[in-house]
């Protein structure tokens, strides 16, 4: 296939305090695809002459008149590839930046916030999240993260749902330090946020298993092919030095390559162009089983396949899934990835590279609200969207693979690598790091050097660890509250929650600040209708309808629609394949027990053997369910057969609860815990 570049066809002058740029016609394409840009004339005001090299934006074939954009897309068209007015805002002693730089800060992985609790003036800080492909997270960069947490941010490190951290509370005169230290201690917050691909994901277990580490190596390379190219990150935060690690050749290869049209040859954004996408990117890689990175709510869902004899041989693509919605928009919805095809393991990158210029050219720029790419597989169709990417890609898909079930797999607890060593699963509730549990982290991580990985569900693995090792840190972490997940609530186990308030400029009410008392409370519900300790659902809480924590996959998501209320969600699973659907709205959470009480005490009754909570909700149907929560008047109370209050007096119970506390568990809770855990104990002949 031939293809042909358009040339701009009015000069920039670097002199002129208004530049006039007229864009360049774009890609030609002699295949059948219409690959045509838009001309269009646009006029840049500066306060210092900065030189814009070419602009094109990747929109439909032209039409009579101009189409809409969004305010964003402007800002992009204008920024000389993310530069421009965002490295003169960082300059300037306001504390905050103009509303242009706030967009394009995002692309460099940082958002502008300021705390929503305090009232008068805004007290601006910028919240930084890191790139960790997989979650791999060196020693270094754990301690340098560490560090940068105390001594610029708010004291704590945030484990996020993508593998990274997010670090927040960094004021605008240190950001630039903060960057710089990051990028230079083996980081990069690059691509983070912003219109662009964001952090890949995969298993964040490090076993040495041909799937795992293939998985792992091609989201390396997935990210590194998507990363941008045009220097603007290393232009405003180290002065235009590049900290970069060596390309493999065939991520090169693949990125550089425009035998179908992909690329803007002689732009230094060779994919994303000077408009990027138009909107946020999501991609997951995983092996068969493994549903540890929620595969099916990514833009891009890639499944390792392999022979009898677990030797890679290519890839089965899922497109199409995505969690952010609007409140009352019934033309927003979160969705789950479908099956796009096979491809041999050769060609993934150029796969992939296909599917995101299809979004890139094809996405709508005009209103954010439908931009992702779930929307434009919505309106086209799968078959239609297949054929569009086979034209980019150059090749037919092959039938999907067939697979077996999906499983949730949190890796918690210690485990074999396969190369001789141990990890260490650790639960850290929504993936806040602070206080003791930060300080005694760093001693381990320090102390005996061991890497580390972020999990998609908020947690850590410590990797690396020799056998002698075990005892000594299964000591210290224990007294810091990192305890083996058979010491931990269940219902905590596979809970999350997005930050939300103080510092989200999102959020409509709290969820990782409420979500320990709303547990707490459905574990005393799941006591009082007589369910037993080790039973569970999954539970998610946002503050808004965006989806961070992923709530339309839970069993029971609640999701933030008003101050102190959440909108109700039901029927995910536990291994995370089905879409919840929405129950019920404005439930305040002072009332959230009157819908708690009858789900679950109906469940405890009426559900099949070993039938999860959200298939429970599914078979019984939503409008049985709500008629039981109207007509709830609690439980029928019948004769106990045990007594099982385990405090026989007052100052037991009151120093129970103090110990209690710094756990976030009640009383009660706790004191079923060391009863257990005495009782397994000496049932195994040994004391603890």
């Amino acid at each position: 296939m031939s293809t042909s570049f358009g040339t701009a066809t009015s000069t920039v002058t670097r002199n002129d305090p208004k530049i006039r740029v007229q864009s360049f016609t774009g890609l030609k394409s002699s295949h059948s695809i219409a690959l045509t840009r838009n001309l269009r004339v646009f006029t840049v005001s500066f306060s210092r002459p900065s030189l814009i090299r070419a602009v094109s934006a990747p929109v439909k074939p032209e039409t009579a008149t101009e189409p809409k954009r969004s305010k964003v897309e402007i800002f992009k068209e204008q920024s000389n590839f993310i530069r421009y007015p965002l490295n003169e805002e960082i300059l300037t002693d306001a504390p905050n930046i103009n509303e242009a730089a706030t967009q394009l800060i995002k692309f460099h992985g940082s958002y502008q916030q300021y705390n929503r609790d305090e009232r008068g003036a805004r007290s601006y800080s910028f919240m930084l999240r890191t790139k960790n492909p997989g979650g791999k997270v060196s020693n270094q960069l754990y301690l340098t993260m560490d560090d940068l947490a105390d001594q610029f941010g708010i004291g704590t490190l945030r484990l996020t749902t993508r593998q990274t951290f997010q670090l927040h509370g960094v004021l605008k005169k240190n950001l630039k330090t903060v960057m710089s230290t990051i990028i230079k201690n083996m980081g990069s917050t690059l691509g983070a946020c912003g219109d662009l691909n964001r952090n890949v994901l995969a298993p964040a277990a490090p076993l040495m298993m041909k799937e795992y580490m293939f998985a792992q190596e091609t989201a390396d390379n997935i990210a590194a092919l998507l990363t941008p190219q045009s220097g603007f990150y290393y232009d405003v935060w180290v002065d235009g030095e590049r900290f970069m690690t060596s390309e493999p050749p065939e991520v090169v290869k693949a990125r550089n390559d425009n035998s179908h049209g992909t690329n803007f040859p002689d732009l230094p954004e060779p994919i994303y162009g000077t408009q990027f996408l138009p909107r946020k990117f999501k991609i997951a890689v995983t092996v068969p089983t493994d549903n540890s990175v929620d595969i099916l709510t990514n833009d891009i869902g890639v499944v390792v396949v392999s022979d009898e004899n677990a030797e890679p041989k290519g890839f089965n693509i899922y497109v199409g899934g995505g969690m952010g919605r609007t409140h009352r928009l019934e033309t927003t919805f979160p969705r789950l990835g479908e099956p796009l095809g096979y491809v041999p393991k050769e060609d993934i990158l150029y796969a992939i590279k296909a599917i995101v210029v299809t979004q890139r050219d094809h996405g709508r720029r005009d209103d954010r609200k439908y931009s992702r790419m779930k929307y434009l597989i919505s309106s086209w169709g799968i078959e239609k969207f297949r054929s569009v990417v086979e034209q980019y890609y150059g090749k037919k898909f092959e039938p999907f693979r067939e697979l077996p079930e999906w499983e949730f797999k949190s890796y918690l607890g210690w485990h074999e690598q396969g190369d001789g060593a141990l990890f260490c699963g650790l639960h850290v509730d929504n993936g806040r790091v602070g206080g003791k549990m930060k300080k005694t982290l760093r001693e381990v991580i320090e102390k005996y050097n061991v890497n580390v990985r972020i999990t998609p569900n908020q947690n850590i693995i410590l990797c690396d660890i020799r056998s002698s090792w075990r005892r000594p840190i299964t000591t210290v972490l224990a007294q810091a509250g990192l305890l083996h997940p058979r010491y931990v609530d269940p219902l905590n186990l596979t809970a999350m929650a997005c930050p939300a308030f103080p510092l989200c400029p999102l959020a409509i009410t709290e969820a990782e600040r409420g979500i320990p008392d709303i547990l707490k409370r459905v574990r005393a519900v799941f006591e009082k209708v007589g369910l037993k300790y080790n039973e569970s659902v999954v539970i998610r809480i946002t503050g808004c309808p965006n989806g961070c924590a992923r709530p339309y996959m839970a069993e029971l998501g609640l999701v933030g629609d008003g101050p102190n209320s959440y909108q109700i969600w039901l029927g995910g699973t536990p291994n995370q394949t089905q879409l919840a659907r929405s129950f019920m709205n404005k439930v305040k959470v002072q009332d959230l027990e009157k819908v708690f009480e009858p789900l679950f005490y109906y469940w405890k009754r009426k559900r099949q053997p070993k039938e999860p909570f959200g298939d429970f909700t599914n078979r019984m149907g939503f409008e049985k369910l709500q008629e039981l929560v109207d007509k709830w008047e609690g439980p029928v109370q019948t004769p106990a057969r045990y007594n099982l209050k385990p405090f026989a007096d007052k100052e037991t119970y009151e120093a129970m609860d103090e110990l209690a506390k710094l756990q976030n568990k009640s009383a009660h809770q706790l004191a079923i815990e060391v009863i257990r855990n005495f009782v397994a104990a000496q049932q195994n002949g040994k004391s603890e």
